[in-house]
């Protein structure tokens, strides 16, 4: 009798060893697809929007994140920018919040 109990023990321990390793082979393939699904478009878009900045200069037509329209007068070297709203208002933002460089002559088709 004492034999078909050490065998119901035995069966027991061995299952549960087979499902810690399905857990962590579950875990590895979810964080998998959290690393290609989230992470790596995010450092692509990250990427894409550096480039944006540094390419600002002087002359250009910018859009802002909260919506401004405007022309860069001045880019400094702090991370900041000036940009001219229309003849008399100009803004000083950080460039961090240009989400997008318009074509030339945007402002006048406006």
């Amino acid at each position: 009798m004492l034999f078909f109990i050490s065998d119901a023990i035995a069966s027991t321990s061995l299952s549960s060893q087979g499902s810690s390793y399905s857990l962590i082979i579950m875990l590895i393939f979810f964080g998998l697809i959290f690393y290609f699904m989230i992470l790596r478009p995010q450092q692509k878009r990250t990427k894409v929007h550096k480039a944006l900045i540094n390419s600002i200069s002087k002359g250009d037509e910018v859009l802002t994140t909260g919506g401004l329209i405007g022309r860069v007068v001045k880019v400094t070297q702090t991370g900041y920018i000036y940009v001219a709203l229309n003849e008399t208002n100009e803004v000083l933002i950080k460039s961090d919040f240009v989400a997008a460089v318009l074509p030339k002559n945007t402002m006048k088709a406006l």
